[in-house]
């Protein structure tokens, strides 16, 4: 049976859903999971978890805890990764540092100031967990959830051998939040989706008869309750012609949305929501991990929207299954660059994983797209060579970024926000920071 192993376990909530996705899927009931932290405390509850839910379940799975990543890689078949590097209050600066300048973001995960310096923190880590992967299971499966989602990747696949790729919920949930809409079963909808992560298109919604159901959310427009549910996505629909996935992410990755305070109210999304909401998650996990591990009933599993334990079912069983991933852009969307890191359908069965050829996305969003993807590249290229100058243009090259600082605004907040974390910086950015 295969041996899955979780690095960056000790993010308990997540880890503990995704543990209790691959025990529901029959394939995996028997596997070896093997959990990774570099907080032993942490490992432990995920640990105590893990082992409830087999025994509760009666199943015939194993549970290995180590801070010791070599160890967990060791002949695994799959390796998911959920890191996060440097901690929340490392996090808080990202959001707070730009704050100060004018650029609001919401999220700070993917994109902008906060996405380019996490990034920066993350792709060294990443490429070395993918460097102990080639020598200790080079056949392995790398699942990544970590963000920025598209800059990991394409890292990823300019850098290593490995088979890489990037999962998110974001079309799942756009799916999700549009049958809601509707007012139609999930199961219902047919949706064909590709763009970038983050800023994906739904290309097609049809119902089971084939029907186009755009000219139904067109008409949501003109409700304002039905409007107010998504006024990102459905302004983005208005004014381009198409709804996109993640709408709180896409307010950070064009010009228009927050800019200015009266912006930002009006669309619903404030700055650093996903910090405050994690600071709140982090406060409650501890005793909510308790109360779950002493209740005296049965804990059952749940199958989560995510895509990392279908993936290794159809992998193991040849069962076929269609999913959105992260990419790396092979002629797949024929109007953004080659070699990017794209969004676009999966096919997975025994012999792999076969994105889809997807085409030509209409000429405005592969224009939005765009402005996204110049800015990952950059940024991919600047931390793989450690060029501060072109990390900081980078950061220049970002859409709300730009609209809101000056040249020389944007180079003084890069250099500070950059300061502020030197103890995560490479020495080639450190040096060139000194000689500042």
């Amino acid at each position: 049976m295969p041996k899955i192993a979780i690095i960056g376990a000790g993010s308990v909530i997540f880890a503990k859903q995704l543990i209790s996705d691959i025990l529901s899927q029959p394939a995996l009931t028997r596997c070896t999971l093997s959990l990774m932290d570099i907080d032993p405390n942490k490992l432990a509850l995920t640990g105590a978890v893990a082992r409830r839910l087999i025994k509760d379940n009666g199943l015939g799975a194993k549970v290995e805890e180590t801070t010791d990543r070599r160890a967990a890689l060791n002949g695994a078949d799959y390796v998911l990764c959920l890191v996060q590097i440097g901690g929340i209050d490392i996090v808080e600066k990202d959001i707070t540092i730009p704050s100060k300048y004018g650029i609001n973001q919401a999220v700070g995960d993917t994109l902008g100031p906060a996405g380019i310096v996490r990034a920066q923190r993350s792709i060294p880590v990443i490429l070395d967990i993918a460097r102990d992967m080639e020598e200790l299971c080079p056949d392995a499966w790398l699942l990544n959830y970590t963000n920025p989602m598209v800059m990991i990747t394409k890292a990823l696949y300019m850098e290593t051998k490995i088979k890489a790729l990037g999962l998110c919920h974001a079309v799942q949930g756009t799916v999700e939040r549009l049958a809601a809409l509707l007012e139609m079963p999930i199961e219902e909808l047919t949706h064909w989706v590709a763009g970038i992560n983050h800023m994906a298109w739904v290309l097609r919604l049809e119902d089971p008869a084939g029907n186009d159901l755009y000219p139904r959310l067109f008409a949501a427009l003109e409700d304002p309750t039905l409007y107010g549910q998504d006024k990102i996505g459905f302004e983005m629909l208005k004014y381009f012609g198409y709804f996109v996935t993640e709408s709180s992410h896409v307010s950070e990755y064009v010009p228009y949305l927050r800019q200015r305070p009266e912006l930002v109210e009006y669309f619903g999304v404030p700055e650093g929501r996903v910090l405050i909401n994690t600071r709140k998650r982090m406060a409650k996990e501890p005793a909510k991990i308790k109360d779950m591990l002493e209740s005296p009933g049965k804990l059952s599993l749940d199958l989560s929207g995510e895509y990392a334990s279908r993936i290794m079912n159809s992998l193991e069983t040849g069962e076929m299954l269609r999913i959105n991933a992260n990419v790396q852009n092979t002629n797949l969307i024929t109007n953004l660059p080659q070699g990017s890191c794209v969004e676009v359908p999966c096919l997975v069965d025994k012999a792999g994983v076969h994105p889809c050829h997807v085409g030509a996305l209409p000429s405005q969003l592969a224009a939005l797209c765009n402005s996204n993807v110049s800015v990952q590249d950059l940024a991919v290229e600047a931390i793989l060579e450690e060029n501060l100058e072109k990390l900081i243009q980078a950061i220049a090259l970002d859409p709300l970024t730009a609209a809101t600082c000056t040249l020389p605004e944007i180079w003084e907040m890069s250099i500070e926000l950059l300061q502020s974390q030197r103890e995560m910086l490479p020495p080639g950015i450190l040096a060139q920071l000194d000689r500042l």
